[in-house]
């Protein structure tokens, strides 16, 4: 089971989100409302930690995102 990150959708001006947490299978379709309340919701996309650099490795030899010497094309 998966952990994801919800937030309810505010319907007045000026609200603000509330945000939970809920288990549920990677397979499983997203909430669209909230389990307890029945208040309009959406799963909150989370990035992984990473870091992108154009400087070289230490090596020298490659760009720490992998385009190449030099640093990234783009």
């Amino acid at each position: 089971m998966t952990t994801y990150v919800y937030e309810t959708i505010p319907v007045k001006t000026g609200e603000k989100p509330r945000y939970f947490e809920f288990k549920q299978s990677m397979n499983d379709q997203p909430l669209m409302k909230h389990p307890e309340t029945g208040e309009p919701i959406r799963r909150v996309v989370l990035g992984g930690f990473g870091v992108l650099s154009s400087n070289s490795t230490p090596s020298g030899s490659h760009s720490a995102c992998g385009c190449g010497p030099g640093g990234c094309c783009g």
